[in-house]
């Protein structure tokens, strides 16, 4: 996650578009928007990627946990088909955005409004040999997408995220569809009926 991180800057940033909405706290929209990553000034660009690096950057197995997507026909209840879709479009669909939008919404609880904002980026991943030295060449390309969920300060000015996530799972260096990475900010404060709807589980989760 450190290595992803270090993308994660104004001067060598691995994001190409942002893209987000803003919610009451009873899931209504108040606008939205989406636009390339890099026409944002140089402080909104700042400002945004701190949302974005919380994620990621959140202390491994406490507050970001790695979780499997259901299969066989379970899939169909779960967000996997959605992502997929989003990453390949890289948040170009503002009809998926929507979607997705909604499908938080339904199921995120909180007092207060919110907003949701969603970075589509991709990173070479450097070859390493043998004996861990980095080669110029690289593995793999990693395409994901970062969620982040956070209380609304202002109006349309987002605190410290509260929740979100990262698909695909970046697990060993590599990229792993079948998997997703889950940020909670508080662990203790767990929004379960999301991560059933990401997930596609049925039963409560442990």
């Amino acid at each position: 996650m450190l290595e992803l991180t270090r993308r994660m800057t104004p001067s060598r940033t691995c994001f190409s578009r942002i893209a987000g909405c803003y919610m009451d706290r009873d899931g209504l929209e108040d606008g939205s928007f989406h636009t390339h990553f890099g026409k944002l000034s140089q402080a909104d660009q700042k400002k945004n990627l701190e949302l974005a690096k919380a994620i990621p950057f959140a202390k491994t197995n406490e507050q970001l946990k790695e979780y499997e997507f259901v299969t066989g026909a379970a899939r169909k209840n779960s967000m996997w088909t959605l992502l997929m879709g989003l990453k390949a479009a890289e948040l170009k669909d503002d009809g998926l955005l929507s979607i997705l939008y909604e499908m938080i919404a339904e199921t995120y609880r909180t007092a207060s409004d919110y907003a949701i904002y969603v970075f589509y980026g991709s990173y070479d991943v450097p070859a390493k040999a043998a004996d861990k030295e980095r080669l110029e060449d690289s593995d793999e390309v990693y395409d994901f997408i970062i969620c982040s969920v956070a209380p609304l300060m202002a109006e349309y000015e987002p605190g410290k995220p509260e929740f979100g996530f990262l698909f695909p799972a970046f697990s060993d260096r590599s990229s792993d569809n079948s998997r997703i990475d889950i940020f909670h900010a508080d662990p203790e404060q767990v929004q379960s009926d999301v991560m059933k709807r990401i997930l596609g589980i049925i039963q409560p989760l442990d």
